[in-house]
């Protein structure tokens, strides 16, 4: 007889832990309290204007084919993409703009001739993040880092041996600025600590391997854009069999005996051999299992930093922008300080902006754009939001209407905004946080919580907030490894 399998949430993580242990032969039931599989992963907008409400960068889609072959389906039947020939456009403040080429050279040449550093300092750069990546992707991104077998394992111990030079000590920024030298420059490759939420000034060196993803490796586009990740995957999860529950909380995980058999919906009990949450661990602990034991000391780590993202419908066109672009502070430091230390966002944030009527028809009507603006932020934790929330708003549109020569406020045509506390309300991610702990301790990949529990047999974790981490690639990373451990203790 077949194990059964429960999984609470069916955000990126919850998707492909379900899918994988399905193609392994569970009977997979997954319980959604929203009305839709995603989690971050969704849409907004309205008739007009479409908007991916989340994540919009896509790195590493092999991944992606990996998790459909791995369940015996052909990715194409599934899933497409396309590989973008530019990663980014940068823009500062003084007018100094940098087009990101997809191609290493190109991207070089560019920098040279707009920053006067030689090109091959930066292709350098590039070639040691391919090799701190080499050699932490096996140890810390694709395996259980709480289970000592995995430290007997070849990759591990081939790892260790180049510990010293993987930039495990001192900060991202002090990497840079010794690699690097020039401040735009140093600036640029400060961003990539965004990528998990991390403060550039604090995160250790090692997360200099992250751009060895985007201008290795390359950024790609879904076609259907972003929110046909989480739909692929759902496809592919109903092929296997998987029962879907949507509009249904998960109100409590049952244990008896020192292990997790059930959990409660409304008044039902609904047995399984394994649980598995893709909810945050705070919540999962605080309130699925207010009765059981908790890693208190997991718990209150540091959280990764938040997001305000605004969503606007404009009226025009911007030849100069691409799908995503970057308007830079003036101070970094001080931007960083404001989000980690004041818990608030200073008076000149930098902006992302991501477009993606760029690559997809339908987007948004003809001669028109969709902005997806994303400002860094703290986590909720009781800042006056709606005091903030217009202040923020007005910085960003002094900033992009002083850089695009336009006044923006009068091409908005449609609006929208999410703020921590909309995330934290919508995704049951622990002040909002949108990769769970923070990284900006040397050993935070080590202090993560397990994909397992330590106090109770048969309840495992997935998503961001457990092992390896948040964002995409590492949530499906992460699913393989929640997969695996479960059919090691579960598997015949």
């Amino acid at each position: 007889m077949a194990n059964k399998a429960i999984v609470i949430g069916s955000g990126i993580a919850g998707l492909a832990t379900a899918a994988r242990l399905a193609s392994k032969g569970y009977q997979v039931q997954v319980y959604e309290a929203s009305a839709q599989p995603g989690g971050k992963l969704g849409l907004i907008g309205d008739e007009r204007y479409r908007f991916d409400s989340g994540p919009s960068l896509f790195t590493l889609p092999q991944l992606i084919d990996q998790l459909i072959c791995d369940c015996g389906k052909d990715p194409r039947d599934y899933f497409n993409y396309y590989q973008k020939d530019t990663a980014c456009h940068y823009f500062w403040p003084d007018g100094t703009f940098i087009k990101a080429y997809a191609d290493k050279a190109a991207f070089a040449e560019e920098v040279q001739s707009k920053l006067q550093v030689p090109a091959q300092k930066l292709l350098s750069y590039l070639k040691r993040s391919a090799f701190i990546f080499r050699y932490t992707e096996k140890v810390f991104l694709r395996r259980s880092l709480h289970r000592f077998k995995s430290y007997l394992h070849r990759d591990t111990l081939a790892s260790i041996i180049r510990m010293p030079r993987l930039g495990l000590g001192g900060s991202l920024h002090r990497y840079n600025h010794k690699m690097l030298q020039h401040p735009k420059l140093v600036q640029l490759f400060d961003r990539f600590a965004t990528y998990n939420g991390s403060d550039p000034f604090q995160t250790p060196g090692v997360m200099s391997s992250i751009p060895h993803l985007e201008h290795n490796i390359g950024t790609f586009y879904p076609k259907g854009g972003m929110h046909q990740i989480a739909r692929s995957i759902y496809q592919l999860a109903l092929d296997l069999g998987v029962e879907f529950h949507f509009n249904t909380k998960v109100e409590r995980i049952l244990s008896k005996n020192a292990k997790a058999y059930a959990v409660q919906v409304g008044n039902e009990i609904h047995e399984a051999d394994v649980i598995i949450s893709n909810m945050d661990v705070v919540p999962t602990y605080r309130h699925l299992m207010p009765q059981e034991k908790a890693p208190e000391k997991t718990l209150q780590q540091e959280r990764s930093s938040s997001a305000l993202i605004f969503y606007w419908g404009i009226k025009k066109e911007f030849p100069q922008l691409d799908l995503h672009n970057i308007f830079f502070s003036a101070d970094y430091e001080q931007e960083f300080k404001a989000i980690f230390q004041e818990q608030t966002i200073g008076d000149d944030p930098t902006i992302y902006l991501n477009i993606s009527s760029k690559e997809g028809e339908g987007d948004a009507p003809e001669g028109c754009e969709n902005w997806f603006i994303l400002i860094n932020a703290p986590g909720n934790t009781g800042q006056d939001w709606d005091a903030l929330i217009p202040k923020v708003r007005r910085q960003v549109l002094n900033k992009l209407s002083a850089s695009l020569n336009v006044d923006i406020e009068s091409l908005i045509e449609y609006e929208d905004y999410l703020d921590p506390r909309r995330i934290e309300s919508r995704t049951s991610s622990y002040q909002g946080s949108l990769y769970g702990a923070g990284s900006n301790d040397t050993f935070s990949a080590f202090l993560r919580h397990p994909n397992f529990s330590r106090y109770l047999q048969g309840l495992y974790f997935c998503g961001g907030s457990v092992h390896p981490g948040g964002g995409i690639p590492l949530c499906l990373m992460g699913a393989e490894i929640t997969a695996n451990l479960i059919e090691e203790d579960y598997g015949h």
